[in-house]
């Protein structure tokens, strides 16, 4: 039988056993040895693989890291799963080093938790995510932030372009 769920204010009283997405949050970080952005550049750099589960789409709006295997969250356990038929050529065992990086630092927490469920001991995730890789400076393609004018620039008025 499903469970409705009955309403107290604006809440819905929670079914015995269930978690909030923050304790599932913190439990799921509470098992990794996350980097920081550097952290994250400098294990990449020795042979560690850098994996964006991101949206295409969310890729394309604010850009990506420069060799970093595109994953989408909704695959990523087939992918990695040493035994699954559809894993990546990548997924070779489960020593892998695998850093997964997620737009904000969230998802890829629980996704680097149920890659550890799988068995890949190190995997773990970049803290902060892509916003702060890139604002930490290394290297991305893509998008780049706009930029603000010059407060001695000319102002623009309707219809006409600045002399």
């Amino acid at each position: 039988m499903a469970h409705t769920p009955t309403r107290t204010g604006s809440c819905p009283v929670p079914p015995p056993g269930s978690r909030s997405i923050d304790e599932i949050l913190a439990a799921a970080r509470a098992r990794l040895r996350r980097l920081d952005p550097e952290q994250a550049h400098l294990a990449v750099r020795g042979g560690a693989l850098l994996v964006d589960i991101r949206p295409a789409g969310q890729r394309a709006a604010h850009g990506t890291v420069p060799g970093a295997l595109a994953v989408e969250r909704n695959v990523l356990e087939w992918r990695f799963d040493p035994r699954c038929a559809a894993r990546l050529p990548q997924a070779v065992g489960y020593d892998v080093p695998v850093i997964v990086l997620c737009q904000e630092g969230c998802t890829s927490s629980l996704a680097a938790a149920a890659l550890q469920d799988l068995g890949l001991h190190q995997a773990t995730d970049v803290a902060g995510g892509f916003a702060a890789w890139r604002i930490a400076g290394l290297p991305t393609l893509g998008p780049t932030p706009p930029l603000r004018p010059s407060p001695a620039a000319p102002p623009v008025t309707a219809g006409r372009a600045p002399r």
